[in-house]
């Protein structure tokens, strides 16, 4: 658990810096694994679920609007 001596102060690893320093005095609290890094820079599986929808639904706006033209 990321814990800074000097700060006395309890982090969450998605708060610390990239190089796993305290935000407030730069101490080091815990060095970020690599499956923490990566999971910290992981798309959200709900913006995929969006970008799913917006694509299904400007498809038919497109169908749509082509068939408006003939």
């Amino acid at each position: 658990m990321p814990w800074c001596e000097p700060c006395e102060r309890f982090w969450n690893p998605s708060s610390v810096t990239v190089e796993g320093a305290c935000p407030t005095c730069g101490a080091p609290v815990d060095a970020p694994s690599e499956l923490d890094a990566a999971a910290r820079q992981r798309v959200p599986w709900h913006f995929w679920v969006f970008l799913a929808a917006a694509a299904v639904y400007l498809g038919w706006r497109a169908i749509d609007g082509i068939a408006l033209l003939f």
